[in-house]
């Protein structure tokens, strides 16, 4: 199930909240009772590093980059 960060607007603490994405907009009390929140743009985590996934240059000539792609310039 998503978790949803919330801030209330009263106290200024920050929470979050397990709820189906139906209900991801629905209003949400802080745990101190406040209901004056907003819902709060949450980075999405995904296993594993950028580094492993980057693309990595390859040496010798070939494609990309420059004026010409790579393969029209001496």
């Amino acid at each position: 199930m998503p978790r949803y960060e919330f801030r209330c607007r009263t106290c200024g603490d920050t929470f979050e909240l397990s709820r189906p994405m139906a209900a991801s907009s629905a209003p949400a009390d802080c745990p101190s009772g406040h209901s004056d929140t907003v819902k709060l743009l949450s980075t999405v985590a995904v296993g594993g590093s950028a580094a492993a996934s980057a693309p990595t240059p390859r040496s010798g000539g070939g494609g990309g980059g420059g004026c010409c792609g790579g393969g029209c310039c001496g």
